[in-house]
């Protein structure tokens, strides 16, 4: 069975993105399906309660040992975590080793 890069890609984003999601209910200890909910356009940073900036580093760690990046701190600024869509972009980035 022969596999095409591109689906392999494609595979890996959707794994990678439901791994984002339950990092985001795990460390932000959101209700069940509230991250399901997410879509790139949502907002992070100031709209969710949960996520303030002792919960930065803590998310960010997790990504870290999860996705197997390393995040450097010049790399974390308002735009990373604004909306859900630009965090899923950056691990992905990283990941793809952007």
């Amino acid at each position: 069975m022969h596999h095409h890069s591109a689906d392999h890609q494609e595979h890996d984003s959707a794994a990678l993105d439901t791994m984002l999601r339950a990092i985001l209910t795990d460390v932000l200890g959101l209700k069940l399906g509230q991250a399901a909910a997410f879509t790139p356009q949502t907002d992070l940073f100031g709209a969710l309660p949960e996520l303030d900036s002792m919960a930065v580093a803590g998310l960010l760690t997790e990504i870290e040992d999860r996705a197997g990046i390393i995040v450097e701190d010049d790399e974390v600024d308002g735009e990373l975590l604004e909306t859900y869509g630009s965090l899923l972009a950056f691990v992905r980035a990283k990941r793809a080793g952007a």
